[in-house]
């Protein structure tokens, strides 16, 4: 059962407690990685039979088995998974930045370019479920960049194919390669590239320990978006809210993962007593009882705030991935959240929302990275290039202050390269 804690009458320790995975992967991880960059696509080949339990003969997804995939997909999904789309590139159009030039000084010339990275690889987990929204989620916006190539990588199934749902939401998302593989192995080959699977510059998407040690261990050779962390959601909630809604929206987080964190933040006892009943009652129902159960038992806590205002002080100090905000007036509110991956709003707006069809990214900052991070966006797939430009005549009038500045930083190369130009 979810525990209730009273703020201000245990200690910030129990409050503010963090779910840690146990387990140590990194030296698994570093060998897989050790060994990919040796073996290339054999590695691949073996470490799916071996993790995945299916003998490939090929990495590569074929056009056919996309065309088969998408065949094999209900029609009324298919249009789910284009209005999804349409969202998520609407919201993610916004987002898009432009350079900029300064030429306001006779003879003198800077500004900045903003230009796509070459080739995004994207991670998309398999296992326990599949997530087409996670494919449409990061190969979006890494398509709005304007990325000339974006490669995703997924597990197989035991049938040596990728889900018709996956495959089908990369054909919408105009993903350009896909390849059967997953795990830290799948990371390893898009940082260092294989016979099979290109480098590439940057990898973005979620995974489990050994996923997100591999990111971390690569980091480096690529740049990555983020270590994610078990999910999470927090859920800010006010007396008048109805206590089946609050429990089953606690437990939309719960049941992904036994590591995921669901909590609840109000102002009134009443609200946190009925659904820690109510929790007890919507469990049992779920299709992934057990791992729900779980994560509520030994993760999920109810804490009772004196009033809202103090409710979201504790959520700014948790900083959680998803942030609920269950009230009548949630604007009145909205300038005090200051550290949340993604905001939902009001008493109608449940976070499944944003994990498919709203159209803000539902790839986000964990474990209280919300204080310093950022939602997975189109910044996360361009990069920026200043330039600057001086005329003679430009540079004679401040080639003095740089040779000045130079020699007091011991740097006489640095102040000759500039004067030199302008001494005769």
């Amino acid at each position: 059962m979810i525990k209730i804690l009273t703020y201000g009458e245990v200690a910030n320790a129990d409050i503010f407690a963090r779910v840690v995975p146990e387990v140590d992967v990194t030296a698994v991880v570093a060998d897989i990685i050790k060994t990919v960059r040796a073996e290339g696509d054999e590695a691949l080949l073996s470490y799916t039979e071996k993790f995945d339990g299916v003998k490939l003969t090929a990495l590569q997804v074929t056009p056919e088995e996309i065309d088969e995939a998408v065949a094999a997909v209900p029609p009324e999904f298919l249009e789910i998974l284009k209005k999804a789309a349409k969202n998520i590139r609407k919201f993610h159009e916004k987002q898009v930045r432009t350079g900029f030039i300064i030429n306001d000084e006779n003879g003198i010339v800077t500004g900045q370019k903003v230009i796509p990275v070459d080739r995004a690889g994207l991670y998309v987990p398999g296992g326990t479920a599949a997530y087409p929204s996670t494919v449409l989620m990061d190969a979006i916006p890494a398509k709005i960049a304007g990325c000339p190539e974006v490669v995703m990588v997924t597990p197989p199934g035991k049938d040596g194919k990728v889900t018709p749902v996956i495959l089908a939401a990369a054909h919408i998302a105009g993903v350009d390669k896909i390849f059967k593989v997953g795990g830290a192995q799948a990371v390893a080959a898009l940082a260092y590239g294989t016979e099979s699977v290109p480098k590439v510059d940057k990898i973005v998407g979620p995974g489990n320990a050994f996923v997100a040690e591999a990111k971390k261990q690569v980091f480096g050779a690529v740049s990555i978006d983020m270590i994610a962390g078990p999910s999470e959601i927090l859920i800010v909630a006010d007396g008048a809210s109805d206590p089946r809604h609050v429990a089953a929206d606690l437990l939309s987080q719960a049941e992904h993962d036994k590591l995921a964190s669901a909590v609840l933040v109000t102002d009134s006892m009443a609200l946190a007593q009925a659904v820690q009943a109510e929790l007890e009652v919507q469990i049992p129902r779920l299709s992934r009882a057990e791992i729900a159960r779980t994560s509520i038992d030994n993760n999920g806590k109810i804490i009772v705030a004196e009033d809202l205002y103090t409710a979201i002080d504790i959520a700014n100090e948790i900083a959680p991935e998803h942030l609920e905000l269950c009230v009548d007036n949630p604007f009145d509110y909205l300038d005090g959240i200051r550290h949340a991956g993604s905001i939902f709003m009001g008493r109608h707006c449940p976070e499944a929302l944003g994990d498919y069809l709203a159209g803000p990214n539902h790839t986000l900052p964990t474990g209280g990275t919300a204080k310093f991070s950022s939602p997975l966006s189109v910044d996360d797939f361009v990069k920026k290039t200043q330039y600057t430009y001086y005329t003679r005549d430009a540079l004679a009038r401040v080639a003095e202050d740089v040779a000045y500045f130079a020699a007091k930083e011991g740097l006489t190369a640095h102040a000759k390269s500039a004067v030199v130009r302008i001494e005769d």
